[in-house]
């Protein structure tokens, strides 16, 4: 297995970090859950500070309870994202080809994983199975208008 390695860049307004875990299929999942759980953790932060500014305190407490959101929330939308990248390019590794059904075909089995641990009924998860295909499909589409 080749050595592992880390490079990253800053300029504004983007941020660019490489980590070369030596397997794309890993690249491109540590890829979506950093990038997309430090989105989700900056959020909770931002909901945290607002609501400690609105109620005018700022206790240990209050610190505690927005670095455990902070965490829980970048862990979980970091994985919804890592496992919604992994299958898009797992299923583009199947089928041989980089299009818009890879995106659709990744977001539904995403959706549907999703709401499966979640302990959802039948019903749901074929909604949230359809609800991620065409989520994923649509942005791939907005995506390509630009």
């Amino acid at each position: 297995m080749p050595p592992s390695m880390f490079s990253g860049s800053l300029s504004a307004p983007s941020v660019n970090v490489t980590i070369d875990t030596g397997n794309p299929f890993l690249n491109q999942t540590v890829d979506g859950f950093l990038k997309i759980g430090t989105v989700a953790a900056t959020r909770a932060v931002a909901e945290d500070t607002f609501t400690a500014i609105k109620r005018g305190k700022l206790s240990q407490e209050c610190l505690e309870h927005a670095l455990k959101r902070m965490c829980k929330e970048g862990a979980y939308w970091g994985s919804v994202a890592g496992v919604y990248v992994g299958m898009e390019y797992g299923v583009g590794r199947i089928r041989g080809s980089r299009d818009w059904k890879n995106a659709m075909i990744g977001g539904a089995l995403t959706g549907a994983l999703v709401s499966a641990v979640g302990n959802n009924n039948k019903d749901r998860i074929v909604t949230d199975a359809l609800t991620g295909g065409a989520i994923a499909a649509a942005s791939v589409f907005l995506n390509n208008l630009t």
